[in-house]
Protein backbone atom coordinates (compact mmCIF):
# COMPACT_ATOMS: atom_id res chain seq x y z
CA UNK A 1 0.00 0.00 0.00
CA UNK A 2 1.20 3.35 -1.42
CA UNK A 3 0.80 6.37 1.78
CA UNK A 4 0.19 9.63 0.20
CA UNK A 5 3.25 12.14 0.21
CA UNK A 6 1.61 14.32 2.36
CA UNK A 7 1.34 11.51 4.85
CA UNK A 8 5.13 11.94 5.41
CA UNK A 9 4.89 15.20 6.74
CA UNK A 10 2.48 14.45 9.44
CA UNK A 11 3.97 14.31 12.37
CA UNK A 12 2.56 12.49 16.31
CA UNK A 13 2.28 13.51 19.81
CA UNK A 14 5.04 11.70 21.48
CA UNK A 15 3.38 11.34 24.89
CA UNK A 16 1.10 8.36 23.42
CA UNK A 17 4.68 6.44 21.94
CA UNK A 18 5.84 7.10 25.56
CA UNK A 19 3.00 5.93 27.18
CA UNK A 20 2.53 2.73 25.02
CA UNK A 21 6.26 2.00 25.94
CA UNK A 22 5.73 2.33 29.68
CA UNK A 23 2.79 -0.21 29.47
CA UNK A 24 4.88 -2.32 27.55
CA UNK A 25 7.58 -2.38 30.10
CA UNK A 26 5.11 -2.42 33.40
CA UNK A 27 3.71 -6.07 31.63
CA UNK A 28 7.31 -6.94 31.77
CA UNK A 29 6.64 -6.01 35.68
CA UNK A 30 8.40 -2.91 36.14
CA UNK A 31 7.02 -0.56 38.18
CA UNK A 32 6.64 2.61 36.15
CA UNK A 33 5.66 6.25 37.68
CA UNK A 34 3.96 7.84 34.69
CA UNK A 35 4.72 11.74 34.36
CA UNK A 36 3.99 11.40 30.35
CA UNK A 37 0.79 11.98 29.80
CA UNK A 38 -1.02 15.28 29.78
CA UNK A 39 -3.99 14.39 31.64
CA UNK A 40 -5.95 15.06 35.04
CA UNK A 41 -5.42 12.08 37.03
CA UNK A 42 -9.19 12.43 38.66
CA UNK A 43 -12.07 10.91 37.74
CA UNK A 44 -14.65 13.15 35.96
CA UNK A 45 -16.73 14.82 38.43
CA UNK A 46 -20.04 12.55 39.60
CA UNK A 47 -22.85 14.85 38.18
CA UNK A 48 -20.95 15.67 34.94
CA UNK A 49 -21.41 11.55 34.66
CA UNK A 50 -24.80 11.01 35.49
CA UNK A 51 -25.82 13.91 32.95
CA UNK A 52 -24.25 11.67 30.49
CA UNK A 53 -25.65 8.94 31.62
CA UNK A 54 -29.28 10.33 31.82
CA UNK A 55 -28.89 11.96 28.62
CA UNK A 56 -27.86 7.96 26.98
CA UNK A 57 -31.12 6.55 28.63
CA UNK A 58 -33.11 10.40 27.44
CA UNK A 59 -32.18 8.77 23.52
CA UNK A 60 -28.99 11.93 22.88
CA UNK A 61 -27.60 8.82 20.89
CA UNK A 62 -28.34 10.22 17.66
CA UNK A 63 -27.08 12.57 14.64
CA UNK A 64 -26.87 16.09 15.55
CA UNK A 65 -26.46 19.33 14.28
CA UNK A 66 -22.79 19.51 13.28
CA UNK A 67 -21.52 22.56 14.90
CA UNK A 68 -23.78 21.51 18.16
CA UNK A 69 -26.12 22.11 19.95
CA UNK A 70 -27.71 25.27 19.99
CA UNK A 71 -28.37 24.94 24.05
CA UNK A 72 -24.80 23.95 24.75
CA UNK A 73 -23.41 26.74 21.77
CA UNK A 74 -25.52 29.39 23.57
CA UNK A 75 -23.86 28.16 27.20
CA UNK A 76 -20.53 28.27 25.88
CA UNK A 77 -20.73 31.59 24.15
CA UNK A 78 -22.52 33.01 27.60
CA UNK A 79 -19.23 31.24 29.67
CA UNK A 80 -16.83 33.08 26.77
CA UNK A 81 -18.92 36.42 27.83
CA UNK A 82 -18.43 35.82 31.46
CA UNK A 83 -14.95 34.66 31.99
CA UNK A 84 -13.06 36.63 29.06
CA UNK A 85 -15.63 40.15 28.93
CA UNK A 86 -15.92 39.35 25.18
CA UNK A 87 -19.19 40.02 23.30
CA UNK A 88 -19.99 36.53 21.37
CA UNK A 89 -23.40 34.55 20.75
CA UNK A 90 -24.06 30.56 20.27
CA UNK A 91 -23.60 31.58 16.30
CA UNK A 92 -20.00 32.08 17.00
CA UNK A 93 -19.41 28.53 18.33
CA UNK A 94 -18.48 25.43 17.25
CA UNK A 95 -18.54 22.19 19.41
CA UNK A 96 -16.40 19.31 18.39
CA UNK A 97 -14.85 16.11 19.38
CA UNK A 98 -12.24 17.27 21.67
CA UNK A 99 -10.00 20.27 21.12
CA UNK A 100 -7.76 18.94 18.65
CA UNK A 101 -9.97 19.20 15.48
CA UNK A 102 -10.56 23.00 16.06
CA UNK A 103 -7.08 23.36 15.54
CA UNK A 104 -6.76 20.56 12.75
CA UNK A 105 -9.87 22.44 11.29
CA UNK A 106 -8.59 26.09 11.47
CA UNK A 107 -5.19 24.69 9.68
CA UNK A 108 -7.51 23.45 7.19
CA UNK A 109 -9.66 26.18 6.12
CA UNK A 110 -6.92 28.75 6.56
CA UNK A 111 -3.67 27.99 5.63
CA UNK A 112 -2.51 27.48 1.75
CA UNK A 113 0.64 25.69 0.59
CA UNK A 114 3.34 28.16 1.21
CA UNK A 115 1.19 30.43 3.78
CA UNK A 116 3.94 31.09 6.87
CA UNK A 117 2.56 30.04 10.06
CA UNK A 118 3.81 31.79 13.42
CA UNK A 119 3.74 28.68 16.66
CA UNK A 120 5.19 28.60 20.06
CA UNK A 121 8.22 26.48 20.54
CA UNK A 122 8.65 24.52 22.42
CA UNK A 123 5.14 24.19 22.24
CA UNK A 124 2.04 21.59 21.44
CA UNK A 125 3.81 19.02 18.85
CA UNK A 126 0.40 19.00 16.77
CA UNK A 127 0.66 22.62 15.95
CA UNK A 128 3.65 22.51 13.70
CA UNK A 129 2.17 18.68 12.34
CA UNK A 130 -0.55 20.36 11.24
CA UNK A 131 0.87 23.78 9.42
CA UNK A 132 3.62 20.84 7.90
CA UNK A 133 0.69 18.46 6.72
CA UNK A 134 -1.44 21.55 4.92
CA UNK A 135 1.60 22.44 3.19
CA UNK A 136 2.19 25.72 5.30
CA UNK A 137 5.69 27.36 6.58
CA UNK A 138 6.52 26.67 9.77
CA UNK A 139 7.91 29.59 11.68
CA UNK A 140 8.69 29.03 15.34
CA UNK A 141 8.41 31.63 18.23
CA UNK A 142 11.19 30.79 20.41
CA UNK A 143 10.09 30.22 24.01
CA UNK A 144 13.29 31.18 26.11
CA UNK A 145 14.12 30.28 29.86
CA UNK A 146 15.46 33.51 30.36
CA UNK A 147 12.07 35.36 29.63
CA UNK A 148 10.14 32.58 32.07
CA UNK A 149 9.85 30.56 28.85
CA UNK A 150 8.19 33.66 26.82
CA UNK A 151 8.78 35.17 23.60
CA UNK A 152 10.62 38.13 21.95
CA UNK A 153 8.35 39.93 20.38
CA UNK A 154 10.87 42.09 18.40
CA UNK A 155 12.15 38.90 17.00
CA UNK A 156 8.55 37.63 16.25
CA UNK A 157 8.05 41.43 14.71
CA UNK A 158 11.32 40.37 12.66
CA UNK A 159 9.64 37.36 11.50
CA UNK A 160 6.54 38.76 9.93
CA UNK A 161 6.41 38.51 5.94
CA UNK A 162 4.10 39.35 3.06
CA UNK A 163 3.27 35.20 3.60
CA UNK A 164 2.71 35.58 7.21
CA UNK A 165 -1.09 33.91 7.11
CA UNK A 166 -1.71 33.05 11.01
CA UNK A 167 -0.41 33.21 14.30
CA UNK A 168 -0.03 30.47 17.35
CA UNK A 169 -0.77 31.38 21.23
CA UNK A 170 -0.87 29.14 24.15
CA UNK A 171 -1.54 30.82 27.72
CA UNK A 172 -0.74 29.04 29.42
CA UNK A 173 1.38 27.07 27.29
CA UNK A 174 2.18 23.18 27.19
CA UNK A 175 4.91 22.26 28.03
CA UNK A 176 6.80 25.27 29.24
CA UNK A 177 3.72 25.79 31.89
CA UNK A 178 4.66 29.89 31.02
CA UNK A 179 2.14 32.73 30.82
CA UNK A 180 2.09 35.42 28.43
CA UNK A 181 1.79 38.65 30.32
CA UNK A 182 -0.42 41.19 29.02
CA UNK A 183 1.52 43.80 27.73
CA UNK A 184 2.78 41.16 25.26
CA UNK A 185 -0.63 39.68 24.40
CA UNK A 186 -1.67 43.42 23.26
CA UNK A 187 2.06 43.70 21.47
CA UNK A 188 0.92 40.28 19.56
CA UNK A 189 -2.18 42.12 19.15
CA UNK A 190 -0.78 44.90 17.40
CA UNK A 191 1.20 42.82 15.15
CA UNK A 192 -1.60 41.17 14.31
CA UNK A 193 -3.96 43.66 13.22
CA UNK A 194 -0.90 45.77 11.66
CA UNK A 195 0.09 42.67 9.46
CA UNK A 196 -3.43 41.09 8.80
CA UNK A 197 -3.06 37.84 10.33
CA UNK A 198 -5.52 35.30 11.99
CA UNK A 199 -4.93 34.40 15.41
CA UNK A 200 -5.61 30.89 16.87
CA UNK A 201 -5.52 31.36 21.05
CA UNK A 202 -5.05 28.27 22.35
CA UNK A 203 -6.88 28.24 25.59
CA UNK A 204 -6.94 25.25 26.65
CA UNK A 205 -5.55 25.32 30.11
CA UNK A 206 -7.14 28.64 31.34
CA UNK A 207 -8.63 26.75 34.18
CA UNK A 208 -5.12 25.53 35.67
CA UNK A 209 -3.70 29.10 36.47
CA UNK A 210 -2.10 29.56 39.89
CA UNK A 211 -1.28 33.09 39.75
CA UNK A 212 -3.11 35.92 38.94
CA UNK A 213 -5.95 36.40 36.12
CA UNK A 214 -6.09 34.84 32.73
CA UNK A 215 -6.07 37.45 29.99
CA UNK A 216 -7.25 36.72 26.02
CA UNK A 217 -5.75 38.27 22.95
CA UNK A 218 -9.17 38.18 21.62
CA UNK A 219 -10.53 40.97 24.38
CA UNK A 220 -7.83 43.38 22.37
CA UNK A 221 -8.97 46.32 19.85
CA UNK A 222 -9.79 44.48 16.68
CA UNK A 223 -8.68 41.34 17.60
CA UNK A 224 -12.18 39.91 18.15
CA UNK A 225 -13.01 38.98 14.19
CA UNK A 226 -9.22 37.78 13.68
CA UNK A 227 -9.13 35.63 16.50
CA UNK A 228 -9.95 31.65 16.89
CA UNK A 229 -10.44 30.86 20.82
CA UNK A 230 -9.76 27.24 21.40
CA UNK A 231 -10.97 25.41 24.79
CA UNK A 232 -12.87 22.20 25.71
CA UNK A 233 -13.49 20.37 28.43
CA UNK A 234 -10.74 17.75 29.07
CA UNK A 235 -8.37 19.65 31.37
CA UNK A 236 -10.49 21.70 33.54
CA UNK A 237 -13.54 19.19 34.05
CA UNK A 238 -10.90 15.93 33.45
CA UNK A 239 -13.10 14.72 30.75
CA UNK A 240 -9.99 13.76 28.30
CA UNK A 241 -12.37 10.57 26.79
CA UNK A 242 -15.51 12.14 26.80
CA UNK A 243 -13.59 14.43 23.61
CA UNK A 244 -15.37 17.68 23.61
CA UNK A 245 -13.95 20.95 22.77
CA UNK A 246 -14.85 23.54 20.95
CA UNK A 247 -14.13 26.89 18.90
CA UNK A 248 -15.39 30.41 19.25
CA UNK A 249 -14.87 32.21 15.94
CA UNK A 250 -15.68 35.25 13.64
CA UNK A 251 -19.18 34.44 12.03
CA UNK A 252 -17.61 33.91 8.53
CA UNK A 253 -15.22 31.48 9.66
CA UNK A 254 -18.53 28.77 11.40
CA UNK A 255 -19.70 27.44 8.22
CA UNK A 256 -17.05 26.20 6.58
CA UNK A 257 -15.62 24.81 9.98
CA UNK A 258 -19.14 23.36 10.10
CA UNK A 259 -18.70 21.88 6.68
CA UNK A 260 -15.57 20.39 7.48
CA UNK A 261 -16.87 18.74 10.55
CA UNK A 262 -19.97 17.48 8.50
CA UNK A 263 -17.24 15.89 5.65
CA UNK A 264 -14.68 14.39 8.73
CA UNK A 265 -16.89 13.36 11.73
CA UNK A 266 -20.73 14.81 10.78
CA UNK A 267 -20.92 15.65 14.68
CA UNK A 268 -19.68 15.42 18.55
CA UNK A 269 -21.85 12.76 20.49
CA UNK A 270 -25.26 14.12 21.77
CA UNK A 271 -24.31 12.54 24.95
CA UNK A 272 -21.15 13.89 26.02
CA UNK A 273 -22.51 17.61 25.00
CA UNK A 274 -25.38 17.50 27.42
CA UNK A 275 -22.50 16.33 30.04
CA UNK A 276 -20.63 19.25 29.00
CA UNK A 277 -23.82 21.49 29.69
CA UNK A 278 -23.66 19.76 32.90
CA UNK A 279 -20.07 20.41 33.67
CA UNK A 280 -20.86 24.43 33.17
CA UNK A 281 -24.10 24.82 34.89
CA UNK A 282 -23.63 22.72 37.27
CA UNK A 283 -21.12 22.98 40.58
CA UNK A 284 -17.68 23.52 40.41
CA UNK A 285 -16.29 22.25 44.00
CA UNK A 286 -14.68 19.17 42.46
CA UNK A 287 -12.73 21.16 39.69
CA UNK A 288 -11.82 24.18 41.93
CA UNK A 289 -10.59 21.27 44.75
CA UNK A 290 -8.59 19.83 42.01
CA UNK A 291 -6.77 23.13 40.55
CA UNK A 292 -5.78 23.44 44.49
CA UNK A 293 -4.23 19.83 44.47
CA UNK A 294 -2.33 20.60 41.67
CA UNK A 295 -0.92 23.69 42.80
CA UNK A 296 0.43 21.96 45.91
CA UNK A 297 1.80 18.99 43.37
CA UNK A 298 3.55 21.87 41.71
CA UNK A 299 5.54 22.91 44.41
CA UNK A 300 6.34 19.41 45.32
CA UNK A 301 7.60 18.64 42.28
CA UNK A 302 9.34 21.92 41.16
CA UNK A 303 11.48 21.74 45.11
CA UNK A 304 12.53 18.30 44.43
CA UNK A 305 13.79 18.59 40.57
CA UNK A 306 15.91 21.97 42.15
CA UNK A 307 16.91 19.86 45.04
CA UNK A 308 18.87 17.49 42.26
CA UNK A 309 22.09 18.58 40.65
CA UNK A 310 22.56 19.38 37.30
CA UNK A 311 18.67 19.91 37.46
CA UNK A 312 17.21 23.25 37.45
CA UNK A 313 13.42 24.15 36.67
CA UNK A 314 11.46 27.06 36.85
CA UNK A 315 7.61 27.43 38.94
CA UNK A 316 5.07 27.41 36.27
CA UNK A 317 2.57 29.80 36.39
CA UNK A 318 -0.31 27.63 34.76
CA UNK A 319 -1.02 23.95 32.94
CA UNK A 320 0.29 21.08 35.07
CA UNK A 321 3.68 20.47 33.46
CA UNK A 322 7.25 21.08 34.90
CA UNK A 323 9.55 21.23 32.24
CA UNK A 324 13.17 21.63 33.61
CA UNK A 325 16.40 22.19 32.07
CA UNK A 326 18.88 18.74 32.42
CA UNK A 327 21.82 20.45 30.53
CA UNK A 328 23.65 20.22 33.60
CA UNK A 329 23.69 16.34 33.58
CA UNK A 330 25.90 16.10 30.92
CA UNK A 331 23.27 14.37 28.94
CA UNK A 332 20.36 15.03 25.79
CA UNK A 333 16.91 15.43 26.86
CA UNK A 334 16.12 12.22 24.70
CA UNK A 335 18.80 10.22 26.33
CA UNK A 336 17.52 11.65 29.87
CA UNK A 337 14.16 10.86 28.94
CA UNK A 338 14.74 7.35 27.26
CA UNK A 339 16.92 5.78 30.25
CA UNK A 340 15.23 7.61 32.89
CA UNK A 341 12.19 5.31 31.73
CA UNK A 342 14.14 2.23 31.20
CA UNK A 343 16.28 2.12 34.06
CA UNK A 344 13.94 3.69 36.92
CA UNK A 345 10.59 3.30 35.94
CA UNK A 346 9.60 7.07 35.44
CA UNK A 347 8.25 8.05 32.29
CA UNK A 348 8.38 11.33 31.02
CA UNK A 349 8.67 12.81 27.58
CA UNK A 350 12.13 14.51 26.26
CA UNK A 351 12.01 18.03 25.23
CA UNK A 352 12.63 18.45 21.56
CA UNK A 353 9.17 16.65 21.35
CA UNK A 354 8.18 19.64 21.60
CA UNK A 355 10.33 21.27 19.03
CA UNK A 356 13.63 22.12 18.10
CA UNK A 357 13.87 24.74 20.82
CA UNK A 358 12.89 22.15 23.49
CA UNK A 359 16.56 20.61 23.70
CA UNK A 360 18.16 20.57 26.55
CA UNK A 361 14.86 20.14 28.90
CA UNK A 362 12.20 17.17 29.79
CA UNK A 363 8.52 17.57 30.83
CA UNK A 364 7.26 16.06 33.25
CA UNK A 365 3.68 15.82 34.17
CA UNK A 366 2.46 16.53 37.92
CA UNK A 367 -0.71 14.92 37.31
CA UNK A 368 -0.14 12.04 39.62
CA UNK A 369 -0.50 11.66 43.57
CA UNK A 370 1.58 13.74 45.32
CA UNK A 371 3.25 10.62 47.01
CA UNK A 372 3.45 9.31 43.38
CA UNK A 373 5.34 12.62 42.73
CA UNK A 374 8.22 12.23 45.88
CA UNK A 375 8.95 8.60 44.86
CA UNK A 376 9.58 9.79 41.31
CA UNK A 377 11.82 12.55 42.31
CA UNK A 378 13.66 10.01 44.69
CA UNK A 379 14.29 7.39 41.51
CA UNK A 380 15.15 10.35 39.38
CA UNK A 381 17.67 11.77 41.92
CA UNK A 382 19.31 8.31 42.00
CA UNK A 383 18.76 8.22 38.41
CA UNK A 384 21.27 11.34 37.66
CA UNK A 385 23.54 10.42 40.47
CA UNK A 386 24.66 7.63 38.73
CA UNK A 387 24.45 8.76 35.19
CA UNK A 388 26.57 11.65 36.28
Amino acid sequence: MRLAQRMTRLGTETAFEVLAKARLLEAEGMNVIHLEIGEPDFDSPSNIVQAGKTALDDGYTHYGPSPGFTELRDRIAQEIRDTRGLHVVGDNVVVTPGGKPIMFFLIMALVDEGDEVLYPNPGFPIYESMIDFMGGVPVPMQLYESRDFNIDIDEVERSITSRTKLMIVNSPNNPCGSVIARDDLERLAQLAVKHDIAVLSDEIYSGFLYEGEHHSISTFPNMRERTIILDGFSKSYAMTGWRIGYGVMPIELVEPISRLVTNSVSCTAGFTQMAALEALNGARDDVHSMVAEFKKRRSIIVDGLNSIKGIRCQLPKGAFYAFPNVEGTGMSSRKFADELLTEAGVACLSGESFGEFGEGFVRFSFANSAENIETALDRIEDFVKKAV
